[in-house]
């Protein structure tokens, strides 16, 4: 088997140690993030990490997407997963111990049962199984819809948006700008129903944000969890496809003292 090494002249630090367990690639993804006060996030994160902040504003971002090229390593494709719309409810975070930065999911929902089932056993993620659609209007215009199944209380999104292009100045993804904080994000931080708190480290190709413009008529995911979102016009972005690679899930306990190590991986077999 030929094999690549991934690009990483965009991380922070190096690959870390082992192999990646999970790869997918993410299409035609809105990116809508407000800025929100710390206190209003903190009551809903495990004990063992702490809001990031960006210009001293803690932020919450909504991102639907279309989730396909899913494969575990040394397995053969999921009967039953094939490419399926997704919608995730996230906020930036950061281990209050070693300072590493990191995604926090809020609440994911999903249209592919399998996924949904996948990703609360084995990732602790908070996913839900939705009546959902991501239809394509144009090259660069999208329609998603979603509402969450088995739910008290309803819990819909629905919005239309378009990428506007790649820019010089979105290219360039410096250090220091809102556009670096949001997406120089190199793990995930989730936690079980006991409270403990799992990480599982990520890794990404250089992400491709282009300006975004979108028009969202329902958003009841911050509502959901008590959140309420500020009347003020969310930042967009958008990202035509994002190739995703997932090392195991572990405790984060487990992990002090764990050196990050350079190694190559096969991004597409």
């Amino acid at each position: 088997m030929q094999q690549f090494m991934i690009r990483t002249s965009h991380r922070p630090r190096p690959l870390p140690a082992g192999r990646w367990e999970m790869r997918k690639r993410w299409n035609d993804l809105l990116f809508a993030h407000w800025p929100i006060p710390a206190n209003t996030l903190s009551p809903l994160l495990p004990e063992g990490i702490q809001i990031d902040t960006f210009q001293g504003s803690a932020w919450l971002g909504v991102a639907p997407s279309w989730t396909e090229r899913i494969k575990l390593r040394g397995l053969p494709s999921i009967l039953g997963v094939g490419g399926y719309p997704s919608l995730s409810l996230r906020t930036y975070v950061c281990d209050q111990h070693t300072g590493t930065t990191g995604i926090f999911v809020l609440s994911e929902d999903a249209s592919n049962l399998i996924a949904v089932a996948s990703a609360r056993f084995f990732r602790h993620l908070p996913s839900h199984w939705a009546d959902m659609r991501l239809d394509q209007k144009s090259e660069r215009e999208f329609f998603v819809y979603s509402r969450r199944l088995f739910s008290a209380e309803p819990v819909i999104f629905m919005a239309r948006y378009r990428g506007l292009g790649p820019t010089r100045k979105l290219a360039e993804n410096r250090y220091g700008t809102l556009e670096y904080f949001l997406t120089e994000r190199h793990c995930m931080f989730t936690s079980n129903r006991a409270g403990q708190l799992f990480r599982a480290n990520i890794h990404y190709i250089t992400w491709p944000l282009e300006d975004a413009e979108a028009v969202i008529e329902c958003n009841d995911l911050a509502t959901a969890l008590g959140i309420k979102l500020p009347e003020q016009k969310p930042v967009l972005h958008y990202a035509r496809q994002l190739a995703v690679y997932i090392w195991p899930t572990e405790l984060v306990e487990s992990m002090q003292g764990v050196r990050p190590v350079a190694v190559a991986v096969s991004p597409w077999g």
